[in-house]
């Protein structure tokens, strides 16, 4: 089992920054992924980014250049550093971790932490 901690999220400006972290706990494969997904009001949940054990990242194309995904694999902590917040940006951002184990999938997910983007 896999139990993740979200912080970091709250009210800023638009143009402004926030930092996310997500501390994980608990057992997982030494090959898995951490990421940040996003859900506004009446939308889907989205992916905002994934990072992997061995280091690749990939962003989903609104938050490219703004956003930037690093882990701290001594600490089983990923972050999400978000500059230059747009109003847009504003929802409920969810920290994932999975890994595959033969052909399941298995994910966690956090409890979810506010982000609000004032205009």
């Amino acid at each position: 089992q896999v139990q993740l901690v979200e912080s970091g999220g709250g009210l800023v400006q638009a143009g402004g920054s926030l930092r996310l972290s997500c501390a994980a706990s608990g057992s997982m494969p030494s090959t898995n992924d951490m990421g940040w997904h996003r859900q506004a009001p009446g939308k889907q949940r989205e992916l905002v980014a994934r990072i992997t054990s061995g280091g690749s990242t990939n962003y989903a194309d609104s938050v490219k250049g703004r956003f930037t995904i690093s882990s701290d694999n001594a600490k089983n902590t990923v972050y999400l550093q978000m500059n230059s917040l747009k109003p847009d940006d504003t929802a409920v951002y969810y920290c994932n971790a999975g890994y595959r184990r033969n052909i399941v999938r298995y994910d966690y997910w956090g409890q979810g932490t506010q982000v609000t983007v004032s205009s």
